[in-house]
């Protein structure tokens, strides 16, 4: 045994996954030293994984335990390459996620960022996604090929979503340019069963912290219905405003042009299907919106239309009515 740890060497990555956490503001834990063994192939087993950010007492992540798989050249000197990355039911918060990404300094210096490789991909199988006591993803199944600079990198994620089931196919070549991570040739579809189909095609960078660009462009398709031309547009934060999403859809009977700060935003989503939120109202940012009808998480919304900003006086007028309306 005492071979096989001088062989494979844990903490040398453990101390690399903790180093890689930390430049991000994040601290990796683990229940118990992390266990080596050679056969069928050079590994290390993580038990109890917990991933908080710093100073926090909420977990952003927890899993049942994760496995390393490393090649074999790794242990006699090589490079510190990890061939498999699998991890076992892990549980994400979104609640201690959105605080960790809303305390982002808009400006600060960022350990340089690297990819670390890993040559034959990642397994992450039963997880989940909660917000309090509320499961929100759930039975999340991720797959994903081998991640290395300046190669295509493939992404499926299957997922059940209040009852249905989403799917999420994504493809991206990332590289080191500079300290920043850029991601090139995105292309990305999110598909609803039997409901709907987003399409987008572009590119995206992030440079640590709230320091994040991208842009999108693509369409959204209903299920034997309407099509709609769709752009996405991620500035980074500044001294002045936070990081911002600028949406722009336009189709039959539906037009937006919105810019909103996507944590905020996501906690306004949240709202339309939760009987207990306060009275909705608009989503927080600026721009303007016209929709025929609106169908999210069995809430159904009729002749809905916004407007925001800082001189604009903000009117929301709608017809709500249940989803199964007129069924």
């Amino acid at each position: 045994m005492a071979a096989v740890y001088l062989l494979l060497q844990p903490d040398r990555f453990t101390a690399m996954l903790q180093t890689q956490a930390r430049a991000a503001g994040l601290e990796l834990n683990l229940a118990s030293p992390a266990s080596p063994s050679l056969f069928p192939r050079p590994a290390l087993d993580l038990r109890g994984i917990t991933l908080n950010a710093e100073g926090a007492s909420a977990p952003i992540l927890l899993a049942a335990r994760g496995r390393l798989v490393l090649p074999w050249h790794t242990l006699f000197g090589g490079p510190t390459v990890i061939s498999q990355l699998e991890i076992d039911s892990p549980r994400v918060d979104l609640d201690a996620l959105q605080a960790w990404m809303a305390a982002l300094p808009a400006q600060a210096q960022q350990t340089p960022i690297n990819i670390p490789r890993i040559d034959t991909g990642v397994e992450i199988t039963r997880g989940s996604v909660v917000r309090g006591n509320e499961v929100l993803l759930d039975n999340v199944s991720i797959r994903a090929g081998n991640l290395v600079s300046g190669q295509p990198f493939p992404l499926s994620v299957n997922a059940v979503v209040a009852g249905k089931p989403w799917r999420l196919q994504l493809s991206a070549t990332p590289r080191i340019e500079g300290n920043a991570l850029q991601l090139d040739h995105i292309n990305l579809q999110l598909t609803q069963q039997d409901a709907v189909t987003l399409a987008l095609d572009g590119r995206a960078h992030w440079h640590g912290a709230a320091d994040a660009a991208a842009s999108l462009t693509g369409k959204l398709q209903r299920t034997g219905g309407d099509q709609y031309d769709l752009s996405l547009a991620l500035t980074p934060a500044n001294q002045d405003n936070p990081l911002l999403l600028a949406l722009k859809l336009d189709g039959p009977g539906n037009h937006a042009d919105l810019r909103l700060p996507p944590m905020a935003l996501a906690r306004w989503w949240d709202q339309l299907s939760n009987p207990q939120a306060p009275q909705l109202g608009v989503p927080p940012g600026s721009g303007h919106a016209e929709f025929d009808s609106i169908d999210a998480g069995g809430v159904h919304v009729e002749g809905l239309t916004l407007l925001a900003g800082d001189n604009v006086p903000a009117t929301a007028s709608s017809s709500a009515a249940p989803a199964n309306a007129g069924k």
